[in-house]
């Protein structure tokens, strides 16, 4: 039988099996497509339930619903923040940007050390002595961008 036929006979049921369908392959592969696709096609099958809409404009009505659903979604999800508990995670040097750090090793030729509680890192800058304060004013990969402190901002 040909899924037009099954429509046609089953009417606005056909959509509802179809949607919960959907909405189980939900829970077996999440990612928030299915919901958008399975609620679509339940919302078709009550339409069609209440009113006789023929088998084209109910394909339609599902498209439409389904696209909306899903752009919908993937929008929604690219604009919310990711919440966590370690924002940082893998972005170590970005929580020691705007803080102020003595120097252990003197920066000679743009280039010296900093120890950052049980760590030593590479530091880039303008030279200055060992014992001075900086402060970290950006990175690039694992190299910490200094300058001389300032006005004091966090210090550790």
């Amino acid at each position: 039988m040909d899924l037009i036929g099954l429509i046609a006979q089953f009417g606005g049921w056909s959509w509802i099996v179809a949607g919960a369908v959907l909405l189980a392959i939900e829970l077996v592969v999440p990612g928030g497509v299915f919901v958008w696709l399975g609620a679509s096609a339940i919302v078709v099958g009550l339409a069609s339930l209440v009113q006789a809409i023929p088998w084209q404009w109910q394909w339609a009505l599902f498209a439409v619903l389904s696209i909306a659903g899903v752009a919908g979604w993937i929008g929604y999800v690219r604009r919310r923040p990711e919440a966590t508990d370690s924002p940082f995670l893998n972005l170590r040097t970005r929580r020691f940007v705007g803080r102020t750090y003595t120097l252990d090793e003197p920066i000679e030729n743009g280039e010296g050390r900093l120890r950052i509680a049980d760590t030593t890192w590479r530091v880039s800058g303008a030279d200055a002595a060992a014992g001075r304060r900086v402060t970290v004013v950006g990175a690039e990969g694992s190299v910490l961008q200094v300058e001389p402190a300032g006005g004091g901002t966090t210090s550790v």
